[in-house]
């Protein structure tokens, strides 16, 4: 298992201004050249005129002399390209890191991929817990380029991993942490480039059957292309379109036989060029990255295995898209009968899929996985004292690793990692077979709902394999359950209460699973009255606890606290307090052992003008 991260000898904010700096002197000489070019370009362009008018007016010179301006022109053209690159590339460059500043330091909401459509009203922690949309877990941890990247990020969020997958991943995110240059170089890896890639889709058209294989017909087809092409050439010779015209019947048989089943093939790809180019450049870099754990060193063995390695697959691929997209045009219309165009691309589309079409989920997995773990050595570079959470054993196995039979969470000085540092304030709590509920009171905004997503969002963290927001956490294997955020819903006519106990039976199915439970419960079952809501409560939670879960509930209603009475040792109260200082309502955001001493609920009315 990793260690607890080491703090660095560079800090992660200055190798990125660092590495700014360079790209920023870099943009300044490229930026000079740009003009400095475009000027020669232009002097060339007026030099070659005056030339030509010489040469073709006056007669002075062979006018062969004007190819040297035109050479000249060309060798500047490709000179300015290749700046212009290099200026783009540092552009890019600048914003990445400057991106990374801004997570650092906490700015960084709404620069990134929200995930917003993974979001999922009926998963059971992921709208609690803010995993997906504008400032959000997701947006905070991606780096991924493509879709297969994100959905891969995404599913590790989702649903808790195997312990021994969670631990091998610590492993490899440790190992890719200080790896900067390889996600440097991904990031500007086709930044022009115009994505649609659906990978699943994709790997459905993959692996089904090629069902235009006959390579026969795929010769007559090309034969009868040629054939009409000379058909066409003989025909303007000497007028006699007979030969021209058998063709074209033969054709026409062929294309009303095959097209239907042409057309099927060819849009079943689920991807433009631009995106399959992405795609083939960053397993470019993948296939030759030299990988010091043998898991890594994997991934680029099976990119490279085969006879050919899969970006040249891709690229070949891609090639072949921007055939198929190109039938769409006046010129592709016209070839579509003539030359059989759509038909000659599905027999190369099948071709295709039929030699490497086995292989693209395996690609489309490495590369989703790598981006994925690139994702969070981001994330533990830029935050080097978060460290991976402990799995202890005592026996009991889970997959090929052990892990503790009774559940436990044990989380040190925890804090929330979409809130800035400088305004984080972090609490501790021990969740196990002696303190099993952790009952907490207090008034609205003094901090528990935020306790409650520091509490499962570090769990979710530890259940991905990636750092968590605290000073240490220890944990056994949990399937999460919250109810925290609920509204009513006017689609569905259901009231607040009816759309919380429903969410509340959704978490209690949660206790069929091999995984105990970590509940999360907010103001529980705050839609009813007080005399129902304490019996109700207890009825619940003695239910949960009985099927061995553990978890935490919060309350205002201090009358809910005397639960902890009747249940014994395994439930304990805590509380937030809030207090008045100078006319205005102020919280501490600590969380206290025992039941809140008193509410300042009236003495807020007073300070906002309500006379009670």
């Amino acid at each position: 298992m990793p260690e607890r991260v080491p703090e660095r000898v560079v800090a992660p904010h200055g190798e990125y201004n660092n590495r700014i700096q360079k790209f920023e002197r870099t943009l300044f000489r490229t930026e000079s050249l740009h003009h400095r070019i475009g000027n020669a370009k232009l002097a060339t362009v007026v030099v070659g005129l005056v030339l030509a008018w010489f040469s073709l007016s006056r007669h002075l010179f062979s006018a062969y002399w004007l190819l040297l301006a035109v050479g000249i022109y060309a060798l500047l053209a490709i000179q300015h390209e290749k700046i212009l690159r290099r200026s783009t590339n540092a552009k890019t460059a600048v914003a990445f890191y400057r991106r990374g500043i801004s997570r650092i330091e906490g700015h960084w909401a709404g620069t990134g991929e929200s995930g917003e459509r993974f979001r999922d009203a009926k998963h059971p922690y992921s709208d609690d817990l803010d995993l997906f949309g504008k400032g959000c877990l997701f947006e905070l941890l991606s780096t991924a380029r493509l879709p297969m990247g994100e959905n891969t990020l995404a599913d590790w969020l989702r649903f808790p991993s195997p312990i021994p997958v969670v631990l091998a991943r610590q492993q490899l995110v440790a190992e890719l942490r200080d790896n900067i240059d390889l996600r440097e170089t991904l990031a500007l890896i086709g930044t022009e480039l115009r994505v649609r890639l659906n990978p699943e889709s994709l790997t459905q058209w993959t692996e089904g059957a090629a069902t235009l294989s006959s390579r026969s017909i795929r010769i007559l087809i090309a034969a009868l292309s040629v054939a009409a092409v000379a058909g066409l050439i003989f025909y303007l010779a000497t007028l006699n379109y007979v030969p021209l015209l058998l063709i074209l019947v033969i054709e026409t048989l062929i294309y009303a036989r095959l097209h239907k089943e042409a057309e099927r093939i060819v849009s079943g790809i689920s991807a433009n060029a631009e995106g399959l180019i992405l795609f083939s450049q960053i397993l470019t870099r993948i296939e030759e990255e030299p990988f010091a754990s043998e898991p890594l060193r994997q991934f680029t063995a099976a990119l490279k295995s085969g006879g050919s390695t899969s970006s040249q697959a891709i690229r070949k691929l891609a090639r072949l898209v921007f055939w198929i997209d190109a039938r769409d045009s006046v010129i592709g219309r016209f070839l579509d009968v003539t030359m059989l165009y759509t038909i000659q691309a599905a027999f190369a589309a099948d071709a295709w899929r039929k030699q490497w079409g086995a292989r693209m989920r395996a690609w489309c997995q490495i590369v989703g996985d790598m981006e994925a773990l690139l994702s969070l050595a981001t994330y533990l570079f830029e935050h080097p004292n978060d460290p991976f959470p402990e799995f202890p054993s005592d026996g009991n196995v889970e997959g090929n690793a052990t892990v503790a039979s009774q559940p436990l969470f044990d989380g040190e000085e925890l804090g929330h990692p979409l809130i800035p540092a400088s305004q984080c304030v972090r609490n501790s709590i021990r969740l196990d077979e002696q303190t099993r509920i952790l009952l907490v009171s207090g008034s609205n905004m003094s901090g528990k709902s935020t306790f409650l997503r520091t509490v499962g969002i570090n769990a979710v963290l530890a259940n991905a394999g990636a750092p968590i927001r605290g000073k240490a956490l220890r944990l056994s294997p949990f399937v999460i359950g919250t109810r925290i955020h609920i509204s009513d819903s006017l689609q569905e006519g259901r009231s607040n209460f009816y759309t919380e106990i429903l969410r509340i039976r959704q978490v209690f199915e949660s206790t069929n699973g091999e995984r105990p439970l970590l509940f999360l419960f907010d103001e529980l079952l705050e839609g009813t009255n007080s005399k129902d809501r304490r019996i109700g409560a207890d009825g619940l939670i003695r239910a949960l606890l009985e099927r061995g879960a553990i978890g935490i509930v919060t309350t205002h209603d201090l009358a809910l606290t005397e639960i902890t009475h009747s249940l014994g040792p395994i439930a304990r109260n805590a509380h937030f307090q809030d207090f008045v200082e100078d006319g205005q309502m102020r919280f501490d955001y600590k969380l206290q052992e025992g039941v809140v001493a008193k509410s300042n609920a009236l003495e807020l009315m007073r300070l906002i003008g309500l006379k009670v």
